[in-house]
């Protein structure tokens, strides 16, 4: 992805060859698989903050916790794949 956007940076043409290549059905799964694991990582960051708070620090508030985690993240994994499609 660093690659694409440093190439797509340089020039122009450039810029068309990494849009021709990102129009492909396999570049989109990959893009989407990337984000993917991303959106999860950020969810799952943003509970630890909270634990950090001490909220749900029990097993109870910890078992609700990545229950809410896996739901949030399936709703915007969900949303990116719709936005990357």
């Amino acid at each position: 992805m660093l690659y694409a956007l440093d190439k797509s940076l340089s020039s122009e043409e450039g810029f068309g060859q990494v849009k021709a290549c990102l129009t492909s059905p396999l570049a989109k799964l990959v893009t989407w698989g990337i984000l993917s694991a991303l959106l999860y990582h950020l969810v799952a960051g943003v509970r630890h903050l909270i634990m950090d708070m001490g909220i749900g620090e029990t097993l109870e508030g910890g078992k609700l916790g990545s229950k809410i985690v896996i739901a949030v993240s399936v709703v915007v994994i969900v949303l990116a794949g719709v936005w990357i499609w």
